[in-house]
């Protein structure tokens, strides 16, 4: 019988164990050692792919791109697809694989525990489980990338890892899930918008990601553009607010050519040029683009893929920011 869904094993909590040595958690667990903590005999057909035994915050750059291809050949043939991940970057992953991920396949869904494969009360069998379903759901067709934790399911775009420890990692600030998975059945509750895919690129373009604090200056500018960035990402405060001292190096790095994103570091709410004085106004004057809802780590996954494949940073999100 053919696979139903395809199951992407990178590493991350979920396959940790603790170095018998160090005592330290690491991945240690396989794609077939996943599937057999499920001890579900009625699992719809699974085929195991062992790409990594990596944590997530090592999941980056051409890893993470390698990846991303990888899980399209896979949603080519037709299948659902599970990645089995850490949660410390699951939401950088779940948006790159959504922008590149054609329309109208079955999902791809990510995964993961904050408790190791090892303890008693484990979560990762549950969120595995859940996440197969999901993947196997012919209702979830066409939803695109999506993280399933604690039997709720959220889409890329809005994922966002909001504790460090509860079993409730992730959320979808201001939106909610989309799906909560209940007992056997996957309930929809609103279908994720979706934009058109990216082209793939051969590489990701050099972002960096800069979040201001009461009395930021320019520094961490000049030095992003100094060291090649091709774009910068800025966490403004509040409605996408600097001062005037960031001001100055925003106008520098727009005239050498290298565009300016502005987000919140807000967990929700849009960014609006609506400040003086170093406020967000100001910001769009010295050539700032503003990304609406768009988080920051997102964004820069956004200005990766699309100045990697060529694309200009403005085009890029117009039409993306929600």
């Amino acid at each position: 019988m053919p696979p139903t869904v395809v199951v992407v094993s990178t590493g991350g909590t979920i396959a940790m164990r603790p170095d018998p040595a160090t005592g330290k958690l690491v991945p240690a667990v396989s794609g077939d050692e996943l599937v057999e903590m499920l001890r579900w005999p009625e699992a719809p057909p699974l085929e195991l792919d062992d790409f990594a035994r990596v944590p997530s915050f090592d999941v980056h750059g051409e890893l993470a791109l390698s990846l991303s291809r990888r899980v399209l050949v896979h949603s080519a043939r037709g299948v659902g697809v599970v990645l089995a991940h850490g949660t410390d970057t699951m939401e950088e992953t779940v948006y790159m694989i959504d922008r590149l991920l054609p329309p109208d396949v079955p999902p791809v869904v990510l995964t993961g525990a904050q408790r190791g494969a090892d303890e008693r009360d484990a979560d990762g069998p549950r969120n595995f489980r859940d996440a197969v379903r999901v993947a196997a759901s012919e209702e979830a067709r066409g939803c695109g990338a999506m993280i399933v934790f604690a039997g709720e399911i959220h889409p890329a775009r809005e994922a966002r890892k909001v504790h460090t420890s509860a079993l409730r990692a992730f959320d979808s600030p201001g939106y909610g899930p989309v799906v909560h998975a209940d007992a056997d059945k996957v309930v929809f509750q609103r279908r994720p918008e979706r934009r058109p895919p990216l082209p793939v690129p051969e590489r990701l373009a050099a972002v960096d990601l800069i979040r201001l604090y009461a009395g930021s200056d320019s520094r961490f500018i000049r030095v992003s553009v100094e060291s090649g960035a091709r774009a910068i990402v800025l966490e403004g405060t509040g409605r996408g607010n600097a001062n005037e001292q960031v001001i100055d190096g925003v106008r520098e790095a727009v005239a050498a050519g290298v565009p300016v994103v502005v987000c919140s570091r807000c967990l929700s709410g849009r960014v609006e040029p609506v400040y003086g004085r170093g406020g967000g106004r100001d910001l769009a004057e010295a050539g700032a683009l503003f990304a609406g809802d768009l988080a920051g780590p997102k964004a820069r996954v956004l200005l990766q893929l699309a100045l990697g494949a060529g694309l200009d940073a403005a085009a890029a999100l117009a039409g993306e920011a929600g």
